[in-house]
């Protein structure tokens, strides 16, 4: 085991070698004068900001003041960010390098070359201009121009500049998807058991709202008045609510006791409160005014059953989903709604009869193209699918894990409106 984890370390530390060097080479080498001055900063940033992202990522799992990782993580994570985006800009650059250097050829060899002028003959009958025994001489040629930067570093620069451009537009727009805060979407789904008195009922769900060092309080309150502003009969917290322990984050939380609605807040772990201490989490959310469902359910006024299961992660620490404890003994004749973090406990749901699981997890992939691993790893990235009898909502979620960049799944809290097929 210890063997594999070494041999997995050392491929991503030449992935990522690797990774810097092409940069380093597109960007530095290709760009400026061996031994110059441009040169020795390009050098020089490419090896720090490795070194950077490495403390920042490793300061941000240990035990250490959380001022620093506040201060280490910004540039750390942005440059993962970048760095994603910059690789895949310069590789589309492979591809239009050789079309520019062609089009600059065909375009200099359609100009033509200049060439000297030709010397004058001379007069007829003229006398020598000089004694008959010395030969006359050639006019000097005149001075050939200066060379101008030739066209592989004309090119080199263009496509580089474009790529750089390319990536911090890229990550500047993703980064103002999630600092401006969550939009609304609305989704209906109908439950064949729901009576027709809660015909309308409105669940607002969030998920991955990630408070630590990269979003905190003020993140915390952007959440909340957007969940406010919808006016919901319940809130959904569907795990993922931190990236931190209590005494790091606890007043960062403390917007979510504004939430309000008609019949109160719930909360689910998710995979992140069990990298600190869930447990400290679980106590404090319910001083927050949230109700924890750790493997509970109740019943809500007007006809459905509301559960909650803990997430899969906490099985280490055996507190695992535990669907009987949640479940058992309830009135199967009842519509039911189940909050889940991963969408993947869907198929534990379909055999214990759940009209309607809500999860998060995914973050709707958060990164262009990281959506296709996400996809692949998870029965549903986002939205609204069936199965069998029970229907699947995933939320793309309110925060960001990792970079605080989100490029095509734009951070969302969705209010899921239930329909009563008997209304």
């Amino acid at each position: 085991m210890i063997v594999v984890v070494v041999l997995v370390a050392l491929a991503a530390v030449a992935l990522v070698a690797g990774a810097h060097y092409y940069i380093w080479r597109r960007l530095v080498r290709d760009t400026t004068a061996a031994g110059g001055t441009a040169r020795k900063a390009g050098t020089a940033v490419v090896i720090l900001l490795p070194v950077l992202t490495f403390a920042g990522v490793s300061v941000g799992r240990a035990d250490t003041p959380f001022v620093l990782k506040q201060v280490l993580g910004w540039p750390a994570y942005m440059w993962l960010a970048t760095l994603l985006y910059l690789l895949l800009a310069l590789l589309v650059g492979e591809a239009v390098r050789p079309v520019l250097r062609r089009v600059l050829e065909r375009r200099a060899a359609a100009g033509g070359t200049e060439t000297a002028p030709a010397e004058e003959p001379a007069t007829v009958g003229a006398p020598a201009a000089g004694p008959p025994d010395v030969p006359a001489t050639a006019p000097a040629a005149p001075a050939a121009p200066a060379p101008d930067p030739s066209r592989r570093l004309f090119v080199s620069r263009v496509v580089g500049g474009a790529a750089a451009a390319a990536a911090l537009a890229t990550v500047g727009y993703g980064t103002s998807n999630v600092l401006r805060g969550p939009s609304v979407k609305r989704v209906t789904v109908p439950l064949a058991k729901l009576p027709r008195a809660t015909h309308g009922y409105r669940i607002a769900v969030v998920s991955d709202i990630h408070l630590g060092p990269l979003l905190g309080r003020a993140h915390a309150q952007r959440v909340v008045d957007t969940i406010n502003s919808t006016n919901p009969d319940l809130v959904a917290v569907v795990g993922d609510m931190v990236d931190g322990t209590v005494a790091d984050l606890g007043s960062a939380a403390e917007p979510l006791a504004g939430l309000r609605s008609r019949h109160g807040s719930y909360f689910v772990t998710g995979n992140h409160e069990y990298f600190g201490d869930a447990g400290e989490w679980v106590d404090h959310v319910r001083e927050l005014g949230l109700h924890p469902l750790e493997n509970a359910r109740v019943e809500i006024a007007g006809g459905f059953d509301l559960a909650g299961v803990n997430d899969i992660a906490g099985e280490e620490e055996g507190q695992g989903p535990d669907f009987a404890k949640a479940l058992g003994g309830r009135d199967p004749a009842r519509a039911s709604v189940l909050l889940a973090h991963q969408p993947v406990v869907i198929h534990d749901a379909v055999k214990h009869g759940i009209d309607l699981q809500l999860s998060g997890h995914t973050h709707g992939g958060q990164m262009w193209p990281v959506n296709y691993i996400a996809q692949a790893a998870n029965p549903t990235l986002a939205g609204l699918e069936q199965y069998g009898d029970t229907a699947l909502y995933v939320t793309r979620g309110a925060g960001a894990w990792g970079p605080p960049v989100r490029v095509g799944a734009p951070a969302d809290i969705t209010v899921v409106q239930l329909a009563s097929r008997q209304a």
